[in-house]
């Protein structure tokens, strides 16, 4: 029996959100019709798409090769829908944004909720090894992540040019040299992101070009706990400029050694980038100054 549509789009729907009860609330259905759905296309399939666990699904090697096949469906089937209701007034809607920063981000979503009160916006804050795989894996509508890899199923739009500097609390012996080496952070902890964040891979490539080692880091998983050490004596932070404004009571400091400019970009896939949501949240990304 060959699968009929709605397999294909409740078995995207779980991959999506994560859970069967998930998907079930976001198609207006029961969990049951998403379960029965699912077990069908698992037995024309012949194969295991997912994995159930008390945590959520876990997608197979399998599944991941039919979701992207179904994911596409889902776009599809949301183009034709938005067609036959003529671009309707935007009055209901969902989309998904994920980031490796806040910034700019959290701004693009401020002015697009403006524009859109009624649409829900879900945002996620990954870090860049993550993000890049959601929008690669099509778990995400929108990405804004700096210095995405090239990939020709995307479209990317730049949204901003910044840099990598220093932070440190206003009375830190650093505070008021403006330009420091990186080499003068090294009497204090250097506050860095975890492993697979896109900060980790610029400073660790820069220390291994420069022959140095960094004697002391700490490792936090967020901007605002970042942010939170540095206001605590903890050390000296590094990141992107303008990546929270939370860094705003802080004091910025340029490196030296690190003078390349990196830039956020608006990423979506290409079969969704007309999608009417999508459409005018890239428009909103676009018009904005940052």
């Amino acid at each position: 029996m060959r699968p009929n549509p709605h397999q294909f789009i409740a078995f995207a729907y779980v991959v999506r959100e994560g859970s069967f009860s998930a998907a079930a609330a976001r198609l207006g259905v029961t969990q049951s019709t998403v379960t029965q759905h699912v077990a069908k296309l698992e037995q024309n399939v012949g194969a295991q798409l997912l994995i159930r666990s008390k945590d959520g699904v876990e997608v197979t090697a399998t599944g991941q090769d039919f979701y992207d096949l179904a994911d596409r469906m889902v776009a599809l089937d949301t183009a034709i829908k938005e067609r036959l209701r003529g671009y309707a007034s935007m009055r209901e809607g969902r989309i998904k944004v994920i980031a490796n920063a806040p910034q700019p981000a959290l701004e693009i979503i401020g002015r697009f909720a403006k524009r859109f009160p009624e649409v829900t916006v879900e945002f996620g804050l990954h870090d860049w090894t993550a993000a890049t795989a959601m929008i690669r894996k099509r778990l995400a509508d929108v990405g804004i992540i700096t210095d995405p890899p090239k990939n020709d199923d995307w479209v990317m739009h730049k949204v901003q040019t910044t840099g990598y500097v220093a932070y440190c609390r206003p009375d830190n012996v650093l505070a008021g040299r403006g330009v420091v080496s990186i080499t003068d952070l090294f009497d204090q902890p250097v506050i860095l992101p975890e492993e697979g964040s896109l900060t980790r891979r610029v400073v660790n490539a820069k220390m291994r070009k420069l022959g140095l080692e960094i004697p002391r880091t700490v490792s936090m998983k967020t901007f605002p706990l970042m942010c939170e050490a540095v206001l605590q004596g903890i050390g000296v932070a590094i990141f992107l400029r303008r990546s929270s404004q939370i860094a705003q009571g802080l004091v910025e400091l340029d490196l030296r050694e690190f003078d390349e400019t990196h830039s956020n970009w608006l990423v979506v896939t290409r079969d969704r980038s007309k999608l009417r949501l999508i459409s005018e949240f890239r428009s909103t990304a676009l018009s904005a100054t940052f």
